[in-house]
């Protein structure tokens, strides 16, 4: 019998949820990490066992976790086997936080500053790992988009870390700014019929597209508006708040973007964009998924960005359209309809595979919500959590 596994990360460790095929009923293991931010946890498509995480604190820094057993167990890949991964004060080593910015003369020496929010310029720092993307036929093969904003890949199951100084050096690096909350690369979407083609988002540089494995890289964000930059339709400078696509269809990306922008699509690649919003209730919000057997399903959770981006009214509304945006259609059942005043952020929406396509989200709050009928019925399946950061859904053989 299939199942489903929940990796979800919270500001106070990880948790990892899990239920057969019914989904009526959940396990739930945890906190692993307790008390660590933890970014983003990810399984391997190739080997569902094979998972990572990123688990990073204001303290001690940078450190990628990684199991081979489903999330029984876990190590930091580069470190000697046998040998601890705690320095005899009980602090972590950070084998596994090995991320250097290029400096190399050819590629990586001129990429020295970025531009801050004064309008000055600022070195590059290595802050976080914001997303892991593990690759689609390698299970050793993962991509890390961290803050400052930068794409690194491994291909030794995490042990080393090699930056794609491509992107950063692509020309409008300097120009890049952190949007509130940094300037994070949050989003990596890898075209699976297609290896040497990779989207990526930053906030707040935009959107970029390479077609050669990473190597050279594209602005792709035409279409796109903002009412914050001074040139509204410039080339880069925009706040992604998340993308997605359907495997089936991975020219078509859907896009939500900060408040004055809205909900894009894209049908060429992100050559052009088009905005979408059509009735829904606010311009903002954070996730934005794709239906796993409909590639014109997609769902958002509307959030008001002032006060408080919270729900509007207080109620959370999971948002769905089925002709690929433009017109919405609000699904409450199960979801609390007053005084609700949690958030949803970028990673923290996923859907799994089964037949009936299962939706999930988790809140600031510390619930998780479940629908196993492509949202028409909700369910907390967890509450009192942690701040709830990612939620990324597993289906299991």
């Amino acid at each position: 019998m299939s199942g489903v596994r929940l990796l979800v990360g919270t500001r106070k460790g990880a948790f990892l949820l899990s239920s057969d095929e019914r989904r009526k009923n959940w396990d739930v293991s945890g906190p692993h990490f307790g008390g660590w931010e933890m970014y983003h946890l990810k399984g391997s498509p190739v080997d569902p066992n094979r998972i990572y995480a990123s688990q990073t604190s204001g303290w001690f820094g940078q450190i990628v976790q990684r199991s081979d057993d489903g999330g029984k167990t876990w190590h930091q890949p580069g470190t000697p086997t046998g040998e601890p991964t705690t320095t005899p004060e009980g602090f972590p080593k950070g084998e596994s936080n090995k991320f250097v910015y290029d400096t190399s003369e050819g590629s990586g020496k001129p990429l020295t500053t970025h531009q801050w929010y004064d309008g000055t310029q600022h070195p590059w720092e290595f802050k976080r790992v914001w997303h892991l993307e593990p690759s689609t036929n390698d299970p050793d093969t993962v991509y890390a988009g961290v803050e400052d904003a930068a794409l690194f890949r491994s291909t030794d199951g995490g042990k080393t870390w090699h930056e794609l100084s491509g992107l950063r050096g692509h020309g409008s690096g300097s120009k890049w700014q952190p949007g509130a909350g940094g300037m994070g690369l949050h989003t990596i979407l890898l075209d699976p019929g297609n290896a040497n083609r990779i989207y990526i988002a930053i906030s707040a540089a935009g959107a970029f597209r390479t077609d050669d494995g990473g190597t050279t890289w594209k602005p792709i964000n035409r279409g796109l508006k903002s009412p914050y930059l001074p040139n509204p339709t410039a080339e880069i400078g925009f706040c992604v708040h998340h993308m997605t696509l359907h495997p089936s269809r991975p020219d078509v990306l859907f896009m939500q973007l900060h408040q004055g922008g809205g909900i894009f699509r894209t049908d060429d690649a992100g050559e052009l964009w088009t905005e979408v919003r059509g009735n829904l209730p606010t311009d903002f919000g954070f996730p934005i998924e794709v239906h796993a057997h409909e590639p014109e399903t997609i769902y958002v959770v509307p959030i008001s960005p002032f006060p408080g981006r919270y729900p509007p009214d207080g109620k959370l509304r999971v948002y769905r359209s089925r002709k690929g945006g433009n017109e919405w259609e609000a699904l409450t059942n199960g979801l609390p309809q007053e005084n609700c005043f949690v958030n949803v952020l970028r990673d923290a929406m996923s859907v799994d595979k089964l037949d009936s396509c299962g939706v999930y989200f988790g809140t600031t709050g510390g619930q998780v919500y479940a629908s196993s009928d492509s949202g028409d019925n909700w369910t907390a399946i967890v509450r009192d959590l942690p701040s709830v950061l990612s939620v990324e859904a597993q289906t299991l053989p």
